[in-house]
C-alpha cells in the first residue's frame, strides 16, 4: 500500500502567482499542487494537497490525518510565525511533518525568522520558490522509506 502525504498551505497562498512574484515567484497554487502531486506519485505516494486562509481549519486537517496520512508537508505562511496551535497540533499527532516555506524566511524582516513550528517537524526546506515542495516529497518519502525499511 501506497503512503500517503497530506500538504497543507496557510493564508494568503491562494494568492500565489500575483501576491509579491519578486518574493514568492510567479507560480501558482494550483501549479505548485500540479508539480506535487506529480512529484508524489513519481515517488510511489499520494498527495492530498489543501489551502486554508483560517487557522483553526488548518489545525482540524492536522488532527483529522492521524491514521489517514503517513506524514504531513506544511507551508503555514503567516501562522509560522504566531500559531502555538498549528504547533500543538503537529506534536498531538506525532505524524513526520516537514515545513515548507517559498522564500527564506531567515533573510527577511525579524518576525519571520522565527517558527513556532520548528520544534514540532522534521525539518524545513526554505528558499528555493516552489521547488521547496518538491524538494519536501523528496524528503518525506526517504523518511518514510526509512520507517518501513
Amino acid at each position: 500500500m501506497a503512503s500517503s502525504i497530506l500538504i497543507l498551505n496557510g493564508p494568503n497562498l491562494n494568492m500565489l502567482g500575483r501576491r509579491e512574484p519578486g518574493i514568492y515567484g510567479r507560480a501558482s497554487l494550483d501549479d505548485i499542487r500540479d508539480a506535487c502531486v506529480q512529484k508524489a506519485t513519481a515517488l510511489g505516494l499520494s498527495a492530498d494537497f489543501r489551502q486554508s486562509n483560517h487557522e483553526g481549519e488548518l489545525v482540524g486537517w492536522i488532527q483529522e490525518a492521524a491514521g489517514r496520512f503517513d506524514g504531513i508537508i506544511i507551508n503555514a505562511a503567516a501562522y509560522t510565525h504566531t500559531s502555538v496551535a498549528l504547533r500543538d497540533a503537529l506534536l498531538a499527532v506525532a505524524l513526520p511533518a516537514i515545513e515548507v516555506h517559498l522564500s527564506n524566511i531567515h533573510a527577511r524582516e525579524d518576525f519571520r525568522r522565527h517558527s513556532y513550528l520548528g520544534p514540532a517537524v522534521r525539518g524545513m526546506v526554505a528558499g528555493f520558490g516552489a521547488q521547496s515542495y518538491l524538494l519536501a516529497i523528496d524528503a518525506i518519502a526517504h523518511i518514510l522509506n526509512e520507517t518501513t525499511d
